[in-house]
């Protein structure tokens, strides 16, 4: 399988996506858990259906510690019992922010009001911005079909 387009081998494109990537990096450096980034990245590309979002977060998130337990339960994580408190209120902000379009008025104010007993102001504004920016490159691999299973930990630096 090979993707419909190289969307790199566009000067402009290519240096759009560095500067979506410098964000996404500016991003997970902030105080939120690496781990609660990953599992907010795969829930994200779960639901866009992004399968080269899914093989880089899931190898990332192995990478950095993560059980295979944990990484296979993310798509049910409401029954699951693996995740804390904190890590569930972040896959719930995932989840409605991806959904955006679903629910009137976006994220519900619950979601918000859960996440922020959890999460600081920083906090809860890296998770924004990184909500954002999955949800960019899901988008873009999905209409391109960017074909999964080949990416290594660490690829892209």
């Amino acid at each position: 399988m090979n993707a419909r387009l190289n969307i790199l081998a566009s000067p402009a494109v290519a240096s759009a996506l560095k500067h979506i990537t410098a964000a996404g990096k500016v991003l997970s450096g902030l105080s939120v858990p690496s781990t609660t980034q990953e599992l907010m990245k795969i829930r994200a590309s779960q639901i866009n259906g992004c399968g080269f979002c899914l093989d880089m977060h899931h190898k990332e998130a192995a990478k950095a510690g993560e059980t295979p337990l944990r990484l296979s339960l993310v798509a049910a994580w409401r029954e699951a019992t693996v995740y804390t408190d904190a890590e569930r209120a972040a896959l719930e902000l995932t989840e409605q922010g991806t959904r955006i379009a679903d629910a009137s008025g976006g994220v519900p104010d619950e979601v918000w009001e859960n996440a922020a007993k959890h999460y600081d102001e920083e906090q809860l504004s890296a998770m924004v911005g990184m909500i954002a920016v999955i949800n960019a490159f899901n988008r873009m691999n999905v209409m391109i079909q960017q074909p999964a299973g080949d990416y290594q930990p660490g690829q892209f630096g």
